[in-house]
């Protein structure tokens, strides 16, 4: 497995279209939701606009990257980092958002993605990194747990309950 993460540009167009294009097709609501904000299709509009580049309208700055399989040359998921924490990302949705595109799901794309994803994390000076998920999502539970993660608390949040993790990142 050769992935690394990389930052959208128009090179990756085409690679961005492959992949939303099959997640739209399979459902509309998925993580991280930073990549489907926006319509992907007006492509100058969705690259200027996929990241907060500053505190506002309650939303932290963040970076986003996607997960480039480079032997296949395709994304395999994506990444939404929050460098901060306000109140409502503490108590569910974290510090990482993160999701693999349906056909490529349960081959160890994700805990590969959020191990790369704390290396982010750790460029931004983050030293513990809070990751949440649904409670009957078992594969991104374990994909969090395989990164280091520690389950503190659950919450309901809208009658569904959000596990919470930590994750100490080594100096």
């Amino acid at each position: 497995m050769n992935l690394k993460l990389v930052k959208l540009s128009p090179a990756y167009k085409r690679h961005l279209f492959d992949m939303m294009e099959e997640w739209m097709a399979a459902e509309q609501h998925f993580s991280p939701y930073a990549i489907r904000k926006n319509d992907y299709r007006d492509f100058d509009y969705y690259l200027e606009n996929l990241e907060r580049k500053k505190e506002e309208g309650g939303g932290v700055p963040d970076s986003t990257f996607f997960c480039l399989d480079v032997e296949r040359d395709i994304f395999v998921g994506a990444v939404n980092i929050r460098h901060s924490l306000n109140d409502e990302l503490i108590r569910t949705g974290g510090h990482i958002g993160d999701g693999i595109r349906p056909s490529e799901r349960r081959k160890g794309y994700a805990t590969a993605m959020i191990g790369l994803a704390l290396e982010e994390c750790r460029k931004l000076g983050i030293e513990k990194v809070l990751m949440t998920c649904g409670k009957d999502n078992i594969g991104s539970a374990k994909s969090i747990v395989n990164n280091g993660g520690v389950l503190e608390n659950e919450v309901v949040e809208d009658g569904v309950v959000e596990q919470r993790y930590w994750i100490t990142l080594a100096k």
